[in-house]
């Protein structure tokens, strides 16, 4: 995990990955709730929070 709050904001806040192609997708949380967001390579909705190791 990152060290500061700042980093981590950084790396993991509204940062989602396409659980179809794994492609990296930043958007508000809100937003991909409501399904709002799609992926911009395959067009999928459904993505996931990015994970913290």
């Amino acid at each position: 995990m990152a060290k500061f709050e700042e980093a981590a904001a950084r790396k993991f806040r509204n940062i989602f990955v396409c659980r179809r192609c794994k492609s990296k997708i930043r958007a508000p949380n809100l937003k991909v709730l409501a399904g709002f967001i799609s992926c911009r390579k395959c067009g999928s909705k459904q993505l996931k929070p990015k994970r913290r190791k």
